[in-house]
């Protein structure tokens, strides 16, 4: 699979170095005065300044949670999914959705867990036991 690029608006450009970088633990790509680039989990993040504001436009009912929506994020390893909740706790960041179990005993069992960034933008962190589940409608 090939890596995805997404650009998406931020308000402070070293906020977002630092919440990225040292709480992700993302390394930074190609940078200019008004954006910069992340290596999302071997995926490219370009993080523009913008002074619009950036909020949810809607919300989902999944699984007895509300999503919100637009969310972005990235399917991990459960050891990698653990130790980025292990960063995230240790620099103090809110979960939006605490790290949870969800669909469970169903098809597409998952862990999952939501944040926001410094500037508002919902991401989505999860992991599945088997890769071949991610897709899964049936078992």
């Amino acid at each position: 699979m090939r890596p995805f690029h997404y650009a998406f608006p931020v308000h402070d450009l070293k906020k977002t170095h630092h919440f990225y970088t040292t709480v992700l633990g993302c390394s930074v790509g190609r940078y200019d005065e008004r954006w910069m680039d992340f290596d999302f989990f071997g995926h490219q993040l370009s993080a523009h300044l913008s002074k619009a504001p950036i909020e949810s436009l809607a919300e989902n009912p999944v699984d007895g949670d509300t999503i919100p929506v637009p969310h972005f994020g990235v399917i991990l390893k459960a050891d990698t999914w653990q130790s980025l909740i292990d960063r995230i706790e240790q620099h103090s960041v809110a979960f939006l959705i605490a790290p949870k179990i969800r669909f469970q005993g169903k098809p597409g069992e998952q862990g999952t867990f939501f944040i926001n960034d410094p500037s508002g933008n919902t991401l989505e962190f999860k992991y599945f036991d088997d890769d071949e589940l991610i897709f899964k409608t049936t078992l």
